[in-house]
């Protein structure tokens, strides 16, 4: 097999929407892309690669690369690659961006290349082969651990969670945590002023935390008990309401949560 034979599956990532299209436009003409998803922004970009950590390197969700502008609300291009990074099968970076004073940053997180905008079509198409030929190595996304690999200890937090944004570590009382939602290796803690993405495995928030009062509604979110406002039953569907936030509940945890809710109903009341 040759690069050429190569179906690429790509992540295309860029706030900008004319920016967006234009690399869905390039990425769509070269024949080495099999599939791509495009995202809005890092959180988006996120939540498709969280399928990795569920299908494993060659599942459903599974990404090959990444092309990704650095100029971005919230975590930037460069914040992003890094968590990536530290994926169990992380994907290619591509970086596509504007500003050429990042090149030397871009290439400490190992991209593969950097384009800058506005894109030339020849040289898209050279990003595209280093890739593809990448990828034909086995030097793509890398396979997970193999069975019998003792898992990375989870952290064990006090009554804060650490959490870092641009160098700068703040503190999040768990207190204020809404709920939580998985992302990939990852887990993204709600509170009523933002969300931070901090890693660890939603299971275990769920063993830490469930003295807390936080509880399972669904295989990829814990809430906290306290914080539920609203249940509400349409139909065989059930969902919570925490402040202006409405969180789908599966069936096979919506009976706990009645059960738990009405206690602690009844403990309030007393």
């Amino acid at each position: 097999m040759s690069a050429s034979d190569v179906a690429l599956r790509v992540l295309a990532v860029d706030d900008e929407e004319p920016a967006l299209e234009e690399l869905l436009y390039l990425l769509g003409r070269d024949p080495r892309v099999g599939s791509v998803v495009p995202a809005t922004g890092p959180t988006e970009a996120l939540r498709r690669l969280g399928h990795l950590a569920e299908d494993g390197p060659d599942g459903a969700g599974a990404v090959d690369v990444v092309f990704l502008d650095i100029n971005m609300p919230g975590l930037d291009g460069l914040e992003l690659a890094r968590l990536l990074g530290r994926l169990a099968a992380p994907p290619l970076i591509v970086f596509v961006t504007a500003h050429d004073d990042f090149a030397v940053r871009a290439f400490e997180v190992k991209a593969v290349d950097y384009l800058l905008k506005p894109l030339r079509e020849e040289r898209f198409a050279e990003a595209v082969r280093r890739v593809a030929e990448l990828v034909l190595a086995g030097q793509g996304p890398r396979p997970a651990a193999p069975a019998g690999t003792p898992p990375e200890p989870a952290p064990a937090f006090g009554d804060h969670v650490p959490v870092e944004l641009g160098g700068v570590t703040r503190f999040v009382p768990i207190a204020d945590i809404t709920h939580v939602e998985a992302q990939g290796d990852y887990a993204r803690l709600h509170t009523p002023h933002g969300s931070h993405l901090v890693r660890v495995a939603l299971s275990a928030l769920e063993d830490q935390w469930r003295a807390r009062g936080f509880v399972r509604i669904h295989r990829s979110r814990l809430v906290a008990l306290g914080r539920i406002e609203e249940l509400r039953l349409d139909g065989g569907n059930v969902t919570v309401r925490i402040g202006d936030r409405v969180l789908a509940v599966s069936r096979r945890n919506a009976r706990e949560l009645r059960d738990l809710l009405a206690r602690h109903a009844a403990g309030r009341a007393r």
